[in-house]
């Protein structure tokens, strides 16, 4: 006897009740705020019966916030669920692929460059934006069949680029970037109809030439070459699907800032519920994105009530925080392959033979950076003054320069090894050359620590900082640790894509802490884009036990070698796999996270290193994580020298250097895997 499978409502149907709700959500939303005017004004108002103030407050800022939820949410569905139909890829999404980083990039350069704002630059400026890093994304994926891993991968590293160049901005003229943090993180707020009535007719017009696209898309679910032999010109149809996603990312970006995991959610909702055409998916994915970004902007301002003195809390802090763990489940479910095989990322060849060149290199870079890092800063020492410091016959001045920095240049190359040798030890497990501790949530995971403490015990000793931001960060991890696995085995790709999911959850916490606790915002953002301006000798001690960890994975180096041989091989030579990996992994988090408490946030140093390191001293821990200390270390002193120099006296923030130096050899290492 066959088992009776529960019966899904009909399309229409769904539609109507998806309909029905998002007018009762909006009669809701508009009825909050701070001005004592509630829904029974919406009522008043709808009956003609309302007081001059109430109709003023409603038309003036409620109903603008209420329809640029409702074109938002519309536009960011629609744009999801043409992205998944032309990649068939359920985690394809405009923030997903860098379509709204890039879109917003774009709309910080137009504001840092001081142009006028208006609608249609806007929208211009975040179209380019956003159509440049889904080339960008396409690019980076390479050509050939775009496989989730590969596409997610993609995406991931042109976010990162969009979102690190645009800190840049912000840091680079915080008076004229002064509203883009906030507007970064999505809000509904508005300044008058205009915007949003404009840019909600582009998108109901946009929108509706979507529905052309139905039938086509519908036929490449059954994969390119069935739908070419149905008619359907598959390249086309793809880049027509991109064009109008593009755009409709453009335009909500330009209405509410880079709102993510709406257009990710939207579609994948409807069809659990069974709605699988596009000509029913398109519209309904529209519905529920609207539904999403107003009962998150209405829970925003219930959670945080602007009466209540509170900040506001922008409304994608909120859809990242439901998206991100939505993201988890769905990576969970994606099939890569690469269990037994570990990821399809190339490793370089090993040149033993170069070891000890390699080394007395490093090391001569390392001793130029340090020196560096002494000479430059807000006062620049010649290097006749700097060798009189160090023969002990400087001037005054010049000693007490030197004596400042040494602590900060200490800092530096401490971290940058400690980084290093996390992205060695997370490699090991995961078998994945891009798995950095980054992007396996352990560096928003120790931020997300951090911040907590900060806040919520702003008197606590000096130690819980570190000690809160490593118990963060072996969280993460072990998260990472557990999702990713199935019945058969550590997938190393899957565990770089549940790591992104967690990276997002936790970086809408940190967020979510930071706006709602009024923190300084240039000290939020210098910390949270890493820094070791003024970083004196206690920052050392948070840097002492992740230091003593990275010497004994050095020490430890046989049993996280044999990590990378697969599950039955190191079973069968008596390896506890299970509690091997359990401690690498615990060991990379406390390393992580000690340097976060230490300098704050900075990624890719535990991708480039190692990678870097394995190519001059080969796969052998013995002789790779010291190379890759030796490189972690040269490279953020040297980031931290070019922060102080290239905009002086400005300061640019270690991490966001290591970003712009990071994001392109990403690239590389992507583009040279074959697809």
């Amino acid at each position: 006897m066959q088992p009776v499978l529960p019966r899904r409502p009909p399309a229409g149907l769904v539609g109507a009740g998806a309909a029905l709700l998002l007018a009762a959500i909006a009669f809701v939303h508009i009825g909050l705020g701070a001005a004592g005017v509630g829904p029974a004004a919406v009522l008043d108002l709808i009956t003609g019966g309302a007081s001059q103030q109430a109709e003023s407050v409603l038309l003036g800022s409620r109903l603008p916030r209420t329809l640029a939820g409702l074109v938002t949410g519309l536009a960011l569905g629609v744009a999801g669920t043409l992205i998944q139909g032309a990649t068939r890829n359920q985690l394809g999404a405009p923030d997903t692929l860098g379509v709204n980083a890039g879109a917003y990039f774009a709309v910080a350069l137009v504001a840092v460059l001081g142009l006028e704002s208006s609608t249609l630059l806007s929208t211009a400026a975040a179209f380019l934006g956003g159509a440049l890093a889904l080339g960008l994304m396409l690019l980076v994926a390479g050509k050939g069949v775009l496989t989730p891993g590969r596409i997610l991968l993609a995406g991931a590293t042109v976010t990162l680029a969009g979102m690190s160049a645009a800190e840049f901005l912000q840091l680079l003229d915080e008076q004229a970037t002064k509203g883009i943090f906030f507007w970064g993180n999505g809000t509904l707020l508005q300044s008058g109809l205009d915007r949003p009535a404009v840019l909600g007719a582009v998108v109901l017009a946009t929108s509706t030439a979507a529905l052309l696209l139905s039938r086509p898309l519908d036929l490449m679910a059954l994969g390119d070459e069935s739908a070419q032999a149905m008619g359907v010109r598959v390249t086309r149809t793809r880049a027509a699907a991109f064009v109008i996603a593009v755009l409709l990312s453009a335009s909500a970006v330009t209405v509410a800032g880079p709102i993510g995991f709406v257009g990710l959610m939207a579609p994948v909702a409807m069809r659990l519920l069974g709605v699988r055409r596009h000509a029913a998916l398109l519209p309904m994915a529209g519905l529920t994105g609207a539904i999403l970004v107003l009962t998150g902007d209405a829970a925003a301002q219930l959670a945080f009530p602007p009466s209540a003195g509170y900040g506001e809390l922008p409304v994608g802090v909120i859809t990242a925080l439901l998206g991100g763990p939505v993201f988890v489940l769905l990576a969970r479910r994606a099939t890569t392959g690469d269990v037994d095989t570990g990821a399809a990322v190339a490793v370089a060849r090993a040149h033993r033979h170069r070891c000890a060149l390699s080394l007395l290199g490093g090391l001569l870079v390392l001793a130029a950076a340090v020196l560096a890092g002494l000479r430059y800063g807000d006062v620049d020492l010649s290097w006749a003054q700097l060798v009189d410091v160090l023969t002990g016959s400087g001037d005054p001045m010049s000693q007490a320069v030197v004596s400042f920095r040494v602590p900060r240049v200490l800092v530096a190359l401490l971290a940058g090894a400690c980084l290093a040798v996390a992205g060695t030890a997370v490699q090991s497990v995961v078998r994945n050359p891009l798995a950095e501790p980054g992007l396996l949530g352990v560096t928003a995971g120790a931020s997300a620590g951090a911040v907590f403490v900060i806040i919520a015990i702003p008197s606590a000793p000096a130690a819980f900082l570190p000690l809160s931001a490593a118990l963060g960060g072996i969280a993460a991890v072990g998260l990472v640790h557990l999702l990713a696995r199935d019945r058969s085995g550590l997938d190393p790709t899957r565990a770089v894509l549940v790591g992104i999911g967690v990276m997002a959850t936790g970086s809408a916490v940190v967020n979510l802490l930071v706006v709602s606790a009024q923190m300084d915002l240039s000290a939020a953002l210098t910390w949270l884009a890493g820094s070791t301006y003024a970083r004196g000798y206690s920052a050392l001690g948070w840097l002492v036990v992740p230091g003593l960890v990275a010497a004994l994975l050095a020490l430890a180096a046989r049993p996280v070698n044999m990590l990378g041989l697969g599950d039955d091989l190191p079973r069968t030579l008596g390896l506890d796999l299970a509690r091997a990996r359990l401690l690498v992994l615990a060991a990379a988090a406390v390393l992580a996270a000690g340097t976060a408490s230490a300098i704050g946030t900075v990624g890719f140093v535990g991708l480039v290193a190692p990678h870097l390191a394995r190519r001059l001293v080969g796969n052998t821990h013995q002789r790779l994580v010291p190379m890759a200390a030796l490189v972690g270390a040269a490279l953020v002193a040297t980031a931290d020298v070019v922060g102080r120099v290239l905009l002086a006296p400005v300061e640019i923030p270690v991490g966001v250097i290591t970003a712009l130096i990071g994001t392109p050899y990403l690239v590389w290492l992507l583009r040279r895997t074959p697809t």
